[in-house]
C-alpha cells in the first residue's frame, strides 16, 4: 500500500476536478437562469454556511499573516473568475468552455517555475502537450461547424482562465500554511465578501424579485455550494503534497466530464472528435502521474 501513496494526491486532484464539473454542470443552468454574478453570490452564501462547520470545529485560533494573505488574494482572484467563468459557460456548450479554459495549466507551469522556483521537467512538459493536442482536436472540430459564436463568452472563459492559472498557483502557496478545511471556509467568505461588494449597485438597476432564486433553484445552489466546497478541499490537500507542475496536467480531466455533462444534462453533441480529443488529454493526465516529486505538506513561511 505504501509504495501507491504517491498516487493519492493525484487520485484526490482528479476526483475534485470531476466534482467541480458537477458543479459547473449545475451552475451553467443556474448562471442562465439568474445571470452568473447572482448565482456565484447565492452559492457563496451556501458556502460559508457548508464549510463554516468544519472550519470551526478544527480550528487552531485566527490565520497567520502568511495564511490569511493568500485568502485575501486567492478569494478575490476566485470572485471575478468565477463570475467571468460563469458568465462564458451561459453561453457557450460545456465541452467548448472547458477547452478554451485549457489555456490555463500552459500558464501554470510557467507561473509555477516563476513564482514557486519549481523546476519544469521534459515529462511534464510532454503531458501538457499531449493535453493540448487532445484540446486542438476539439477546439478543430469547433471552429468547423456553423451557428453563432457569442465572442463574448469566448472572450470572458480565456479572461477566467487566465486568472485561473494564477489561482492554481495561489492554491498551491496557499495549502502550504493553511489545513484544507480552513482554505475552504476563507475562500467561500472573502470570495463572497469581494462578490457582496456590487450587490448595492445590483440592486439599485435591478428590480429585486429577480435577485431571488425561484423554487426549483434553491436545491440546485446547495448541490453546486456542496460540490465546490468538496472539490476545494480535496484539490488543497492534493496541491499540499505534490508540486503544482505535476497536478496541472489532471486539469485536462475536466474536459472529459464536461463533455459527458454537456451531453447528459443540456444535450450537447458529443461526437468522434471529442471522444478523440478527450482520449489524448487522459493519456497526458497518466503521462503526468509518472512524474512524482512531492513537498511537505506544511511549509511555514512560503512566500
Amino acid at each position: 500500500m505504501s509504495r501507491h501513496r504517491h498516487l493519492l494526491p493525484f487520485a484526490a486532484a482528479a476526483l475534485g476536478i470531476a466534482l467541480f464539473a458537477g458543479m459547473d454542470a449545475a451552475m451553467k443552468g443556474l448562471s442562465a437562469a439568474l445571470g452568473a454574478y447572482v448565482a456565484m453570490v447565492w452559492r457563496q452564501v451556501f458556502g460559508v454556511s457548508l464549510s463554516a462547520p468544519f472550519y470551526l470545529r478544527d480550528r487552531q485560533g485566527w490565520p497567520g499573516r502568511a495564511a490569511l494573505r493568500f485568502h485575501l488574494m486567492r478569494g478575490g482572484v476566485s470572485a471575478v473568475m468565477a463570475v467571468t467563468w460563469f458568465y462564458g459557460l451561459a453561453r457557450l456548450p460545456m465541452a467548448e468552455a472547458i477547452a478554451l479554459s485549457f489555456i490555463a495549466p500552459l500558464i501554470a507551469l510557467f507561473l509555477a517555475a516563476l513564482l514557486l522556483k519549481e523546476k519544469i521537467g521534459a515529462r511534464t512538459i510532454g503531458a501538457s502537450l499531449l493535453g493540448l493536442a487532445g484540446v486542438a482536436v476539439l477546439v478543430a472540430s469547433r471552429l468547423g461547424t456553423a451557428g453563432e459564436r457569442h465572442l463574448d463568452g469566448v472572450a470572458a472563459i480565456l479572461f477566467s482562465a487566465t486568472l485561473y492559472a494564477w489561482n492554481l498557483i495561489l492554491m498551491r502557496q496557499q495549502s502550504q500554511v493553511a489545513a484544507p478545511a480552513e482554505v475552504t471556509f476563507f475562500q467561500s467568505l472573502i470570495s463572497g465578501g469581494w462578490l457582496a461588494l456590487g450587490l448595492p449597485v445590483l440592486m439599485v438597476v435591478a428590480p429585486p424579485a429577480t435577485l431571488l432564486p425561484s423554487g426549483t433553484q434553491w436545491p440546485l445552489l446547495v448541490l453546486s455550494s456542496a460540490l465546490t466546497i468538496s472539490s476545494l478541499a480535496l484539490l488543497s490537500w492534493a496541491y499540499g503534497r505534490a508540486e503544482a507542475q505535476a497536478l496541472v496536467p489532471i486539469e485536462y480531466s475536466a474536459f472529459v466530464w464536461a463533455a459527458l455533462l454537456g451531453a447528459v444534462v443540456y444535450g450537447e453533441e458529443l461526437g468522434l472528435s471529442t471522444i478523440l480529443g478527450g482520449a489524448l488529454i487522459v493519456a497526458g493526465c497518466l503521462l503526468a502521474t509518472r512524474r512524482v516529486r512531492h513537498a511537505s505538506p506544511m511549509v511555514e513561511g512560503t512566500p
